[in-house]
């Protein structure tokens, strides 16, 4: 039922984004400027409709789909009032585009629809003179809460933590709980406990909703409570708590100071936020891409994105067309060589991808201690040999079929052997260099082990033909 439902919830949404381009697509161009649309009254009044109906993230995803002109006619469309939390649901890159059509006084006025850990989100991507302003004009405990969310590193518990919560003491019954709940205009999302503190707001406990609702209502909080089993700091690293929230199925857990102090909490929709953004990231950087991309940014934004990988792999297809080079004699002698040789490569590069996305994705969880990289390497180049045997072997058969030449099948089955055991020493090596050195070990990962793979399977193919066969 949940599957239909969420099939049915995306097929609308993609509905909506086709109703809002072809609204859209019936502009007339006006003057001499390419950039510059206009909409009959009668298209923008059906847009402005189709857009109110709209949840703020579906708004984020129509956004991202259309390009700058467009995206700034449904910019403009959307009420003042949803600004701040449609921004926050856009990609950065996105993001940036809709800031910078948006005057001061406009900004303002989107981040005070905003608490203090969204606006802490914002922050980074506002005019310093707009967060000035938004501080000033906040109270003083919300300006003392945003203080704080920005105070924390990035990717820390702290600075994804929200400080709208509902406390309550453990020596008052349950009957004056829920007085207290329904004087309560709504609870604060994905509220599924109450915090039991003390009169110091040190963490003694926690109330879950469902033992509020089932229990004696004459018993006190400190007969029903449970003790809080996963209590977060703000300097833990969100990876430590997107993995506790998965591990205990928590859908809120409590943040506390040093002292043991109630200061925040975290709930499961920033958890899963992170999580996503996270995975894009690890995504983009194997590839070598810096950061997201407004898939219709402009061509100089997209180039200095790219280039520096693509730099890179520049000189690395260099310096295999070199590795080639030194063997055009044994290639113009034996032309087969030539058809072969991507086969060895290819397969090598494949493996050694498979190799670092597993240690990469095995060190984001934490699960390689440096006394186990040895073994792990060891697993690896088993795999690999056990992985040449098999497909060398039948690829050196098949080679050896097509050409009449067994000698030239058993070139490639040694081949494949040793490219797939160099794939796997360099699919270990990279990402644990990276990570010795403090570096991200996914950037740029596809790009190194291709490298690696290209220019050794080429060399190691070659070499042994020129020794063996020619």
């Amino acid at each position: 039922m949940n599957e239909l439902t969420d099939r049915l919830e995306i097929e609308d949404l993609k509905e909506s984004l086709h109703e809002v381009q072809t609204l859209l697509h019936r502009h007339e161009r006006v003057g001499d400027d390419d950039d510059a649309l206009t909409l009959p009254a009668e298209d923008l009044a059906a847009l402005r409709a189709r857009i109110e109906h709209l949840h703020p993230a579906d708004i984020a995803y129509v956004l991202e789909a259309l390009p700058l002109d467009e995206r700034l006619i449904v910019w403009d469309l959307v009420k003042a009032d949803r600004d701040g939390e449609i921004l926050l649901e856009v990609s950065d890159a996105v993001r940036e585009s809709l800031i910078a059509s948006m005057d001061p006084q406009e900004l303002v006025a989107a981040a005070e629809t905003l608490e203090a850990d969204e606006i802490a989100d914002l922050a980074p991507d506002l005019p310093e003179g707009v967060i000035e302003e938004v501080v000033r004009a906040l109270p003083l405990e919300e300006r003392a809460n945003l203080r704080a969310a920005m105070s924390f590193e990035e990717g820390s518990v702290g600075a994804l933590m929200d400080f709208d919560m509902v406390t309550v003491r453990e020596d008052v019954t349950l009957e004056a709980v829920t007085r207290l709940l329904r004087r309560m205009d709504e609870l604060p999302d994905h509220t599924d406990q109450l915090f039991v503190v003390d009169r110091k707001q040190i963490l003694r406990g926690s109330l879950p909703l469902g033992r509020l609702i089932v229990s004696d209502l004459d018993l006190l909080v400190s007969a029903v409570m449970v003790p809080e089993g996963v209590q977060l700091h703000p300097a833990d690293h969100a990876e430590d708590a997107s993995r506790a929230f998965e591990r205990y199925d928590l859908v809120s857990a409590p943040v506390v100071d040093e002292d043991d102090r109630l200061i925040g909490r975290l709930t499961v929709d920033t958890v899963l936020d992170y999580i996503r953004e996270s995975s894009s990231d690890s995504q983009l950087a194997e590839a070598g891409l810096r950061e997201e991309e407004d898939i219709f940014a402009p061509v100089i934004a997209s180039f200095k994105n790219r280039w520096g990988w693509l730099a890179v792999n520049l000189i690395t297809a260099f310096v295999a067309s070199r590795v080639i080079g030194l063997f055009e004699g044994s290639i113009e002698r034996l032309v087969a060589l030539a058809a072969l040789m991507p086969i060895v490569a290819g397969i090598g590069g494949n493996s050694g991808n498979q190799t670092i996305t597993m240690i990469v994705r095995a060190l984001a969880l934490d699960q390689i201690d440096r006394s186990y990289w040895r073994k792990l390497l060891s697993k690896e180049i088993g795999v690999a040999l056990l992985n040449g045997v098999i497909w060398g072997g039948l690829l050196g058969g098949i080679a050896s079929w097509l050409y009449r030449s067994i000698a030239l099948g058993g070139v490639l089955a040694l081949a494949m052997v040793l490219n797939l055991v160099l794939a796997a020493f360099m699919g270990v090596a990279i990402p644990w260099l990276r990570a010795r050195f403090g570096r991200d070990p996914a950037v740029g990962s596809s790009v190194l082990i291709t490298a690696c793979t290209d220019s050794g399977g080429f060399f190691i193919f070659l070499g042994l033909a020129t020794v063996f066969l020619l």
